[in-house]
């Protein structure tokens, strides 16, 4: 029976979504008065000011936790402050309301040029590239399990940004205690750099990242394992980008010393792939292969997950997941999440 909703689940989908698209094909230009006087009043480069709000469901078809269980739930809430002030000095300051007010985000930096600047305070580090887009400009609704399983979304410390036309570089020095702004004295050192390859449909990003965390007794992102001390991340990425279709790949690896357990290393490794077309402007289809391991535990799983983005206006937007996770120690686990947001 739930092999059968599964299936019927799927071949909706693909029967329904092509069959949409084509509806709006011819309706991407539709005039928008009210988000343009919205953008108009509240947006400049002194002063900008940004919302997101984002209410979601999740099913199980198992009665279970997995993707959440079968709950309505909201996603990120958030407001968004930044701008440019004289002697190109840049602010930012991104509160989330979710549960209670707290800063996500808030920096300060200078602009030497359109080349080159550096940004200090509470900010992303730079590491995966499935953690760079903001929260409403995701691929899915749920990020990679690897950037909660290797990394903090935040960390607090001093960023050198650089792009040229083609080569680009992230390289951060950091606390390694994301925004608990806790410190004993040592540092988490980060490094991304990146070159972009000029096609003749589209462009090809590559790149490697790392970081060095020298932090005592650090978390490690969010799997309740705590690291000894010099715990090491390494990875490379591919992104590519044309009118039709897009993809992207990493492979992270991070190597530590866990407190939990009577041995001398532990590893995490996990990588992702994506693949995705553009029917039209305003409506994508995509699927993701999610890998994650941990080495002392043996327990490697793959989570594959199926979705359609639609852009119903300028500022509306609705997303479908259809998610299936497997595990070696377990059977498969499978769900349905949606969601629809607003954001300018």
């Amino acid at each position: 029976m739930k092999s059968t909703l599964l299936a019927i689940l799927t071949f909706t989908l693909a029967a329904f979504v092509p069959t949409y698209a084509q509806q709006v094909e011819n309706d991407e230009s539709a005039p928008e008065p009210l988000a343009e006087q919205l953008k108009d009043r509240v947006k400049s480069d002194v002063f900008s000011l940004g919302m997101l709000l984002q209410t979601r469901a999740v099913f199980s078809f198992d009665e279970d936790d997995f993707n959440g269980g079968r709950k309505f739930d909201l996603g990120a809430t958030r407001l968004d402050f930044r701008g440019t002030l004289d002697n190109s000095y840049t602010y930012q300051l991104q509160l989330e309301f979710r549960n209670s007010m707290s800063i996500v985000d808030a920096e300060l930096g200078y602009r030497y040029s359109e080349k080159f600047r550096v940004v200090g305070g509470a900010s992303k580090p730079y590491i995966s590239i499935d953690l760079d887009p903001g929260a409403g400009n995701t691929d899915f609704i749920n990020r990679a399990r690897q950037v909660g399983a290797m990394m903090n979304s935040r960390e607090i410390g001093i960023t050198a940004i650089g792009d040229s036309e083609n080569f680009n570089y992230r390289i951060g020095i950091y606390n390694g205690t994301g925004l608990s702004r806790q410190n004993d004295g040592t540092f988490m050192y980060t490094a991304r750099f990146g070159y972009d390859f000029d096609l003749n449909e589209g462009v090809l990003k590559t790149g490697v990242s790392g970081f060095l965390d020298q932090t005592e007794l650090s978390a490690v992102g969010n799997t309740g394992l705590i690291s000894e001390k010099n715990r090491i991340l390494y990875g490379a990425f591919l992104e590519y980008d044309s009118d039709s279709v897009f993809g992207s790949a990493e492979l992270l690896q991070t190597r530590f010393e866990p407190a939990q357990f009577d041995v001398d290393e532990e590893t995490i490794t996990g990588f992702f792939i994506t693949l995705g077309t553009k029917l039209n402007p305003r409506n994508e289809l995509l699927g993701r292969w999610d890998y994650l391991d941990y080495d002392i535990t043996d327990s490697p799983s793959s989570l594959f997950t199926l979705g359609w983005n639609h852009q119903a206006t300028s500022l509306i937007s609705f997303a479908v997941n259809l998610l299936a996770e497997v595990n070696e120690d377990e059977g498969p686990r499978a769900g349905l999440a949606g969601q629809m947001q607003f954001q300018f």
